[in-house]
């Protein structure tokens, strides 16, 4: 069973969720139940929160008292007699331990679905369990199943044990459709977190393979129409607004935002919709220059505000600065040699790698972890660096790090023969390949000798764990 929960998390992303749906469905069109809780934190049950906590009478209170304490909006005080108010530090935390217990239903219901081989004998359970998922990333979840009749199951349970939390789904935002094929009204595909998730039927040549043979679809996964057009209406506002400010400030508003945007939508298939925003954007930005100039034509505004970077001619920057205190500037990496406006398709495109299992920060296993975010707070920050850059690998037998291996910081360019502190010279060993790379690389040699005519000690090697 795939289960991927709760949101707002430092182990659990958006691009996890996405991962876990595309690891459900890769392999075989499914229906899905697209839900979305109404009004998730504002109608918690308390007294329900509260017993799920299960906690010590003193934290009890103290979050009794959180819960209680209202929300100021301008200069009023409304009381707050149910859900977590949105805005709190630890609203999040109590939404997602509210909604606990969701993944067991789930789980529970599996066992007992009626599910046949060809052959005519029933599944597995274990089978059962797989053929049924649930990805939930704060209130929106997805149920994905192969069968029609399970999903509107599934759709029961929820509301029933929803019912319990003074919950509801949201009638406007939750639809059962289909992966690859329309079902009734609704179109194939759903949207979640701001992407859309379709299969579309393809050749043979183009089709993956099971062990049944080829799938004949696809999975297509790219950023939703509806994100694009607000993506494309912020763009077009702070356009329109900035009619009277120069190229420069622009240019800052707009980066930040384009920025942002194209980062969180650069791990799936968005390419070509990269290319078609930017178009429409350098259409905006020409009405910009026409708007500020009205006597000059569309030539004119493209020499002043578009030049050749790259062997680009559609760059939207400012002129490469001749002066020499700039220029000086620039080379020292102080200042920039010209402002230029950050394109959609200058984002690389780089597939997002879903964390295994219901892996943790806090389950011990920090090699892991600070292979895959660059830190941890049981490892030092060196370290940690070391493992994301090597991607948890030994640099000199290329065998992946375990727990409980012994890692030692090795510098790559001995001491003795003038190698420095810093990252670049440094690389991280199992203790028994920095032995043997010591033993190698001339650093124990008694080639250093001290005024009283005595060799130099060994360079001490430097045990992490």
């Amino acid at each position: 069973m795939n289960l991927t929960a709760m949101g707002f998390a430092c182990d659990r992303s958006g691009h996890d969720a996405i991962g876990a749906i595309f690891a459900a469905i890769k392999h075989k069109s499914k229906f899905v139940l697209d839900a979305d809780i109404s009004k998730c934190f504002d109608k918690i049950n308390h007294k329900t929160l509260l017993s799920k906590l299960n906690t010590f009478p003193t934290l009890g209170r103290q979050i009794r008292a959180w819960l209680k304490a209202g929300v100021v909006d301008g200069k009023k005080l409304f009381p707050t007699d149910e859900g977590t108010p949105q805005g709190g530090v630890i609203s999040p935390l109590l939404a997602n331990i509210a909604l606990h217990g969701l993944e067991e239903l789930i789980m529970g219901i599996a066992p007992n679905i009626d599910m046949k081989r060809l052959d005519g004998t029933q599944m597995s359970g274990r089978d059962k369990i797989k053929s049924l998922s649930l990805i939930r990333y704060a209130d929106d979840f997805v149920v994905l199943h192969e069968d029609l009749e399970v999903i509107k199951l599934c759709k029961c349970k929820i509301e029933e044990w929803l019912f319990d939390l003074s919950l509801e789904l949201k009638p406007s935002k939750t639809r059962i459709s289909h992966t690859l094929n329309q079902v009734e009204d609704e179109k194939p595909g759903f949207n979640f977190l701001g992407f859309n998730i379709r299969q579309f039927p393809v050749g043979k040549y183009q089709s993956g393979k099971n062990r049944r043979g080829l799938l004949g679809f696809k999975t297509i996964i790219t950023p939703s129409k509806e994100s694009q057009k607000r993506h494309y209406h912020k763009v077009s506002e702070v356009i329109k607004m900035s009619r009277g400010i120069d190229q420069v400030t622009l240019i800052k508003k707009l980066n930040p935002i384009i920025r942002g945007w194209c980062n969180y939508y650069s791990t799936v298939v968005s390419e070509k919709i990269f290319s078609r925003i930017w178009h429409l954007v350098v259409h905006k930005l020409l009405k910009w220059g026409l708007h500020r100039h009205r006597n000059k034509g569309r030539r004119w505004i493209q020499s002043k505000y578009f030049h050749t970077v790259g062997g680009d001619n559609w760059t939207f920057s400012t002129r490469e600065d001749k002066n020499p205190i700039i220029l000086r500037k620039a080379r020292r990496g102080k200042q920039p040699k010209r402002q230029t406006l950050r394109k959609h398709s200058d984002t690389d495109i780089v597939r997002h790698v879903k964390v295994k299992g219901n892996a943790s920060p806090y389950d011990g296993e920090w090699v892991y972890w600070s292979t895959r975010m660059g830190n941890h707070p049981e490892v030092p920050k060196r370290v940690s660096i070391l493992l994301k850059r090597q991607k948890g690998k030994c640099s000199h037998c290329g065998n992946y790090f375990k727990d409980g291996d012994s890692l030692e910081v090795d510098h790559i360019v001995p001491k003795s023969k003038g190698g420095k502190n810093k990252y670049d010279n440094w690389q991280l060993l199992h203790r028994h390949c920095h032995d043997t790379k010591t033993a190698n690389d001339g650093s124990l040699g008694n080639k250093s000798i001290c005024n009283r005519g005595k060799p130099k000690p060994p360079v001490k090697s430097e045990s992490i764990f």
